[in-house]
């Protein structure tokens, strides 16, 4: 299934600017997979011991994933998962 994982700002300097990528995947985790083989240095930012990081969050058409499936969520053909990164700060 094709779909679009957007890429937040502060990320984007690993992705060479590239605010989506558009992948085949029939979960989140194969999605976020085929973008780590595009993008490898994205993996170490968004994951940490097979999981997400503890501040990284990501929808899929705009519902959290950790209360669905967590990276086993199911995609459907077209949809959208956004990463968003957590930011600390005052």
């Amino acid at each position: 299934m094709a779909v679009t994982v957007k890429i937040p700002a502060q990320l984007r300097a690993v992705t060479d600017g590239e605010g989506e990528v558009e992948v085949e995947g029939s979960t989140v985790g194969e999605a976020l997979d085929a973008v780590f083989d595009e993008y490898d240095d994205l993996r170490e930012r968004i994951t940490e011991d097979g999981g997400l990081r503890r501040f990284v969050n990501v929808y899929v058409s705009g519902e959290d994933i950790r209360f669905r499936d967590g990276l086993e969520t199911e995609l459907a053909d077209g949809d959208e998962v956004t990463i968003l990164p957590a930011v600390a700060g005052g």
